[in-house]
């Protein structure tokens, strides 16, 4: 008896001499909202100092998606503390078994560590709902237009934390589409656009707050205003009233000129009424047409990348509404408002 008690012993103290890296969950969430992103952190303590690194293998999880390949890695003393981030997918998930191993010229012995189940929430939102599960999501800036007879397009910038917020989405609008995104699971950052019927006064939308777990509404008032829109990150309203009012400095100096020359009766002085009076015919000219090329892309936003909504079948004349760098604004035939590249245009 005693003989094979000091077998045992002996063989479990071999068991764990050879045993280099020791592996377990640090922090995992024990319930989690479906669509959520939320972290795991792994401890993981090597016996052996010659290693160059750690690396992961993830296996028989369920209801999940991986979103980080490489972990973030902070040190405490002696242990490794490696964060990946998932995704909650499915109304059921079951967290990874993971089998951490030593990268190392010799070969080591790696460690594994059994995944539990956890407890998903699926949420039952409105139907004004985006999508969007975050720490917060906030409104940067917007602007609205007019996109045809009966609909105005909304376009706004907005910035998720904790968040995948490609994943934007809204029911009962007309067309709606993403301009540009820029994804990182601390802070993403999205332009969008919705198109609306006119009658509404004001676009709202909700998305569920997991810090205060309930669902937040965020507000857009609908103000068209039919400026150009100038960048990605610059579509708040503009003041257009700079054309009107250096008319309006022209016109002044024109008629103080006009009094002076009465006043002197020397009509050599024409030219002082002259010279603004050019100028107010210049800034007066009224809107170019344009030649367009068969097969152009009409872009909703003056954005290489952007929304395209209509392709020219032929070659034919639009009215030139206004340009930014690399775009010119054109009015359609079906009276919809566009961009097209410079280069799209053609002579007469």
């Amino acid at each position: 008896m005693i003989k094979l008690l000091f077998t045992t012993l002996l063989f479990i103290t071999s068991l764990y001499a050879n045993k280099v890296i020791y592996l377990s969950y640090s922090e995992a969430p024990q319930r989690v909202i479906k669509g959520e992103i939320f972290p795991i952190t792994l401890k993981a303590l090597s016996t052996v100092k010659d290693f160059e690194d750690i690396i992961y293998d993830f296996s028989n999880h369920s209801g999940l998606k991986l979103l980080t390949s490489e972990p973030q890695r902070e040190y405490k003393g002696k242990y490794f503390y490696d964060t990946f981030f998932f995704m909650s997918t499915q109304k059921w998930a079951k967290l990874p078994d993971v089998t951490a191993s030593l990268v190392a010229s010799l070969e080591y012995d790696s460690s594994t560590v059994i995944g539990k189940e956890l407890n998903v929430i699926t949420l039952n939102p409105k139907k004004n709902f985006s999508n969007i599960i975050a720490n917060k999501l906030e409104l940067v800036e917007y602007k609205t237009t007019s996109y045809d007879n009966k609909h105005n397009i909304i376009i706004f910038v907005a910035s998720g934390f904790n968040t995948d917020i490609s994943t934007m989405n809204f029911e009962n609008v007309y067309k709606q589409g993403v301009e540009s995104i820029s994804q990182s699971y601390d802070e993403s950052r999205i332009t969008y656009f919705v198109i609306v019927d006119k009658k509404m006064e004001n676009f709202e939308f909700s998305y569920f707050n997991l810090v205060d777990n309930r669902f937040e509404l965020i507000q857009i008032p609908i103000i068209v205003n039919d400026d150009s829109v100038t960048t990605q990150s610059d579509l708040k309203p503009k003041d257009q009233s700079r054309e009107r009012l250096k008319i309006n400095i022209a016109a002044g100096v024109a008629v103080v000129a006009f009094i002076f020359i009465l006043y002197r009766r020397k009509y050599i002085y024409l030219i002082m009424i002259l010279i603004p009076l050019v100028y107010i015919g210049y800034l007066s000219i009224p809107q170019k047409d344009i030649c367009i090329k068969k097969g152009v892309q009409i872009h909703l936003l003056p954005v290489l990348n952007g929304t395209i909504f209509e392709t020219t079948s032929s070659r034919y004349t639009l009215t030139k509404e206004g340009s930014v760098k690399g775009f010119i604004k054109v009015k359609l035939q079906n009276e919809k408002i566009g961009w097209v590249r410079n280069e799209d245009t053609c002579s007469y």
